[in-house]
């Protein structure tokens, strides 16, 4: 096969299928497969719901480079180059659950033919494509790996919200499972890419790169975290601490905050389960899961600390949450901490109002996308959203009322106390 033979079908249209096969079908035959019929729909009327993909984007490589999106086997069978970009979860016990994946090797398994090639691009622990998925390819095709068919695998780095790090702009490793399949798929991605790529001399190297990018995240954020834990303690403004830090020439700096989202609240855990298996135990990385996940209920009780300390009764409270999303400007709730606050606040009070702009409120019905009425005895901004840089927050808790501001974006003469 040469780039000139390529005919893609990108499996899973989410956050990271999507702008993928968008960018592919600017250079070759692209369609998308997704088992959700209504995402399918909506997305060929030209518009996406996660907002990752201009709607004028969308409808341009519609219109004018034939993409096309399908829950129908019939319609992928002409491909040629199988990309694998679903998610992959933990279950309740944060255990990793491939279910995702071994049901996209299986429709890769009815579609793929010989000199095809599959590539999965969803964040793993190593090992997982040759060990858990390309078996299913080969179980349900009847094809052999590197005789009948080649694979690869090409880490995402899609950050939901970010409109400076796209797909088209970052830097993408590549591997494959063979030497030539690693040219081919390389030469692939490259030809798309402004800023290249980095080829891994193996598919569990480039595994390994990925689940340790977001495993490191966890781990500088836990430390800052903890950091806030004992400034708060001794009274310190945290972030004027790190201010001062930074002005040395080494110094990492990283904001406190909540950890959610669907790569660094959940990526970790594939790569602790598996270490465990080798019999390692990840101590920085597992105490870090842990500190990351106590953070709700801290700032939900430092919250109530300081309703105490300026005398506002804390039971039947009405209390306002400014945010859900997981991170600012971003539709995504995926494992949003917030949820956390609001079940510890909760059990003081019922009165609790989240507010978020930037909320599907028919999945999330517990968020309210208007801005709603006071006086309020307490608010939380949990998100940076730019929308709520620009507001009042003080008309709608009036003194003595706390507001305590997660993100250390509100001006300081507004706010109680930050996190």
């Amino acid at each position: 096969m040469t780039l000139s033979d390529i005919k893609i079908c990108v499996v899973g249209l989410g956050y990271v299928g999507l702008p993928l096969a968008c960018l592919f079908s600017t250079k070759y035959p692209t369609m998308g497969f997704d088992i959700n019929s209504r995402r399918v729909e909506a997305l060929m009327q030209g518009h996406d719901a996660t907002l990752e993909v201009e709607d004028d984007l969308l409808q341009e490589a519609i219109r004018n480079h034939g993409f096309r999106c399908t829950s129908s086997l019939e319609d992928i069978k002409a491909s040629n180059v199988y990309i694998v970009a679903v998610p992959t979860p933990v279950d309740d016990n944060n255990r990793p659950d491939l279910t995702p994946l071994i049901g996209a090797s299986e429709v890769v398994g009815k579609v793929i033919s010989k000199g095809n090639i599959v590539i999965y691009e969803s964040t793993v622990y190593p090992g997982v494509t040759e060990e858990e998925c390309l078996p299913v390819v080969e179980r349900v095709s009847g094809l052999k790996l590197n005789t009948d068919f080649c694979a690869g695998y090409s880490p995402e780095r899609i950050n939901p919200g970010d409109k400076q790090h796209r797909v088209e702009t970052i830097k993408k490793v590549t591997s494959g499972s063979t030497p030539e399949a690693a040219d081919l798929i390389d030469d692939m991605y490259n030809s798309v890419l402004v800023n290249g790529t980095h080829k891994a001399p193996s598919i569990k190297v480039a595994e390994a790169s990925k689940i340790i990018e977001n495993s490191q995240r966890d781990v500088n954020i836990a430390f800052v975290n903890e950091l806030a834990k004992i400034f708060n303690a001794m009274d310190i403004d945290t972030n004027d601490v790190l201010d001062a830090a930074a002005s040395k020439w080494n110094f990492i700096k990283m904001k406190p905050g909540l950890v959610g989202g669907h790569c660094i609240s959940v990526d970790p855990y594939y790569l602790i389960q598996k270490s465990q298996l080798y019999g390692v135990l990840p101590r920085v990385m597992s105490n870090a899961r842990r500190l990351n996940n106590s953070m709700g209920n801290y700032v939900a009780m430092q919250t109530i600390r300081q309703m105490n300390l300026k005398g506002v009764p804390v039971k039947d409270a009405r209390i306002l949450i400014l945010g859900y999303t997981f991170k600012e400007n971003c539709p995504d709730t995926r494992n949003t901490k917030v949820v956390d606050i609001y079940h510890t606040l909760r059990e003081y009070t019922p009165d609790i109002t989240i507010y978020d702009p930037w909320v599907d409120t028919i999945q999330n019905p517990m968020v309210t996308n208007q801005l709603p009425d006071g006086p309020y005895d307490a608010a939380i901004l949990t998100v940076a959203h730019d929308a709520f840089r620009e507001l009042d927050v003080r008309l709608l808790v009036p003194q003595p009322g706390v507001i305590y501001d997660v993100k250390g974006v509100l001006p300081r003469t507004l706010v109680d106390a930050r996190l």
